[in-house]
């Protein structure tokens, strides 16, 4: 009997079992035991090798080349992250934004601002992220602000043809945002906690869903975010605004903290640079130092 080889993507990890895609089907696989001898796990996106006789009982055979791969959310082949931040409940917090575009960053992962709740907004808080959006797309970032009742278009435009995670703090309005761009997924909305400033975990498994023209997997909530990869080094890449301008500091290896005659320095000082997007760069330096010498 022949024995037919498919290719196709991992769309869905549960208890064991990989629900493939393949050319409009999808096919229930456990994988080959020799992944754990290799020390591989094959994640949602990844493209593999597999051998189905049907749909309920196939097997993944090989894992083709990952472009990348995440921890949290364990996922693989990613383009695009949309970070989900409130205007409101809980308020915007550019430190934790910045936290995420580094990690984000890191990964080589396009990352998309979305700021939700603008209607929850008053006005001064409104002016305040108006100034935070034009910083941001001033850095290079392209920002949606998005109402509860949310203008999908520019949304799917940025996720289509793409594989994306959504990302961000609990309670931001995640599951709320992907109700509305697929009524179909009926994802359960987690509750505010005033007590804790941050929504009831909603999401238990990584699924890519199906968001009009790209995939999209929800996450985790999660309100921090780990940098095991981080160097003093490579952190300057993660601020696009800093990249910039590192040719043009005096010393070779500057990390435009004490040195003299230092490009981003001079930026930040004229208006160039945003001080707090400069003063979060400082803070994760530390960080990244102080565990070096830790270890």
């Amino acid at each position: 009997m022949k024995v037919t080889f498919l290719e196709g993507q991992i769309m869905k990890a549960l208890s064991g079992f990989y629900y493939v895609y393949c050319e409009g089907k999808t096919y229930q696989c456990r994988a080959r035991g020799n992944f754990r001898k290799r020390g591989l796990t094959p994640l949602v996106g990844d493209h593999v090798v597999f051998q189905a006789d049907n749909l309920k009982e196939g097997y993944v055979l090989e894992l083709l080349p990952r472009k990348n791969a995440l921890v949290r959310p364990p996922i693989a082949n990613v383009e695009l992250a949309l970070l989900v931040f409130s205007a409101v409940e809980p308020d915007f917090s550019a430190n934790l934004a910045d936290r995420f575009l580094v990690a984000i960053e890191l990964e080589d992962v396009e990352p998309v601002i979305c700021i939700s709740k603008m209607d929850l907004a008053d006005e001064a808080r409104k002016a305040e992220i108006a100034e935070y959006q034009a910083i941001y797309e001033e850095a290079g970032y392209q920002v949606l602000l998005t109402n509860t009742d949310i203008d999908k278009k520019a949304v799917l435009d940025v996720i289509a043809g793409k594989i994306a995670v959504i990302a961000g703090q609990s309670g931001v309005g995640k599951s709320t945002l992907l109700n509305a761009l697929n009524p179909n997924l009926d994802i359960e909305t987690g509750v505010i906690s005033f007590v804790l400033g941050r929504g009831k975990h909603t999401t238990r498994h990584v699924e890519l869903m199906t968001i009009g023209e790209g995939f999209i997997a929800d996450t985790p909530g999660f309100s921090s975010i780990e940098m095991d990869d981080l160097t003093t080094e490579n952190l300057q890449f993660c601020f696009p605004e800093i990249d910039r301008r590192r040719g043009e500091c005096k010393f070779r290896g500057c990390v435009h903290e004490n040195e003299p005659k230092c490009a981003v320095k001079t930026a930040v000082e004229n208006g160039e640079i945003a001080a707090f997007r400069y003063k979060h760069y400082i803070q994760i330096l530390t960080e990244v130092k102080n565990k070096k010498e830790r270890y």
